[in-house]
C-alpha cells in the first residue's frame, strides 16, 4: 500500500481544523509545509489553523507564501486575501491590510467579506468617508431588512456623498 498523498494528507488535517482539533491541525499543517514548501494550499491551510488558534502574527508568513504561490483555487484565493488582510489589520500592520484587502476586492468585486474588512482597514487609517460609502454601498445592495430596502435608493445617494442633503 502506497503512502499517502498531499491531498489526502491536507484534506485530514483541514477536516481535523473543522472538528476543533486545532492543535492536532498544527502540527499536520507544519509538518506538511516542511514537505512541501512550494505548496500554495498547504500554506493556506496553516495561515488559516494560525488564525483560528489566535496566532495572528504566525499566520502571516504562511498567508504571504499561499499568495506569492500558484496553485490556489479561486475560493481559497479569496480567503487567503481576506485572512491576510483581516490579519494585517489585526495586528495593527493597517496600511498593508489596505493594500491587500484592496487588491481583493479588485479580484473579487462582489465579494461583501473582502469590502467590510477594506471598510474596517479604511476606517483604522482615518478614511472615515471611504469606509462608510463601502459599508452604505453593501448594506443597500445585500440587506434583506425591509425597512432598509425601502430605503436603498437614498442609502446608495448617501453612500456617494454622505455629507450631501437628499
Amino acid at each position: 500500500m502506497s503512502a499517502p498523498d498531499k491531498d489526502e494528507l491536507l484534506a485530514e488535517a483541514v477536516k481535523l481544523r473543522e472538528e476543533g482539533r486545532t492543535d492536532e491541525a498544527r502540527e499536520r499543517l507544519l509538518a506538511l509545509t516542511a514537505s512541501f514548501p512550494e505548496a500554495a494550499d498547504v500554506a493556506y491551510q496553516t495561515a488559516w489553523v494560525h488564525d483560528v488558534l489566535g496566532l495572528e502574527a504566525e499566520a502571516v508568513p504562511y498567508y504571504e507564501r499561499s499568495l506569492s504561490k500558484e496553485g490556489l483555487s479561486d475560493e481559497e484565493r479569496r480567503g487567503a486575501l481576506v485572512g491576510l488582510g483581516s490579519t494585517y489589520r489585526v495586528l495593527g500592520r493597517y496600511g498593508q491590510a489596505v493594500e491587500i484587502l484592496r487588491m481583493g476586492v479588485s479580484e473579487f468585486p462582489d465579494d461583501g467579506a473582502l469590502r467590510t474588512f477594506l471598510s474596517m482597514a479604511l476606517y483604522n487609517m482615518g478614511e472615515h468617508h471611504e469606509a462608510m460609502e463601502l459599508l452604505l454601498r453593501l448594506v443597500a445592495a445585500t440587506s434583506r431588512d425591509a425597512s432598509v430596502s425601502a430605503y436603498r435608493t437614498a442609502v446608495e445617494g448617501y453612500a456617494a456623498d454622505l455629507d450631501a442633503t437628499l
